[in-house]
């Protein structure tokens, strides 16, 4: 619908991410689990940009490795942990308050193709994250562009 599309303004890339996901040692994520892998990420001055939770585990994108090595030998003490790089984010930005139905399935529809690694949305009503591989850049922007721009 015509007043649901113009409530989507932009796509954007962000590229040079690394993902992080770290899997509770413990069946149910510990009281202070989060806590303890922050305070890591503050003690190197690494800010994190996207971060998906589940009851067992944690995933979160950085675009700073600097300090990658240090930060995943502190991360191993608590829990099992796995990294992706050469990711991208690509956001979709508009109104996107969560009471405007509709633009999500148009999303998710437009990388049904694509392998998309996390969806980060509800940090704030002006983006949708998405995380895909770095080779998958192009394509996720055009199918994006075109089922979100293109259509009637």
């Amino acid at each position: 619908n015509k007043t649901e599309m113009h409530k989507i303004k932009a796509v954007a890339a962000k590229e040079n991410i690394t993902a992080i996901k770290i899997k509770s040692g413990r069946m149910l994520l510990a009281y202070g689990f989060l806590r303890r892998v922050f305070e890591i990420f503050e003690s190197y001055q690494t800010p994190v940009d996207m971060i998906c939770t589940s009851e067992v585990g944690v995933s979160m994108t950085i675009d700073n490795d600097k300090h990658l090595n240090e930060i995943l030998d502190e991360l191993k003490k608590i829990g099992t942990v796995s990294v992706d790089k050469d990711m991208v984010i690509i956001c979709v930005v508009g109104d996107l308050d969560w009471e405007n139905v509709g633009f999500e399935s148009r999303v998710v529809d437009a990388v049904k193709d694509i392998p998309v690694r996390m969806i980060s949305y509800g940090g704030s009503n002006y983006n949708i994250s998405l995380l895909v591989k770095a080779e998958d850049k192009q394509r996720t922007l055009q199918a994006l562009s075109t089922h979100l721009f293109n259509q009637a």
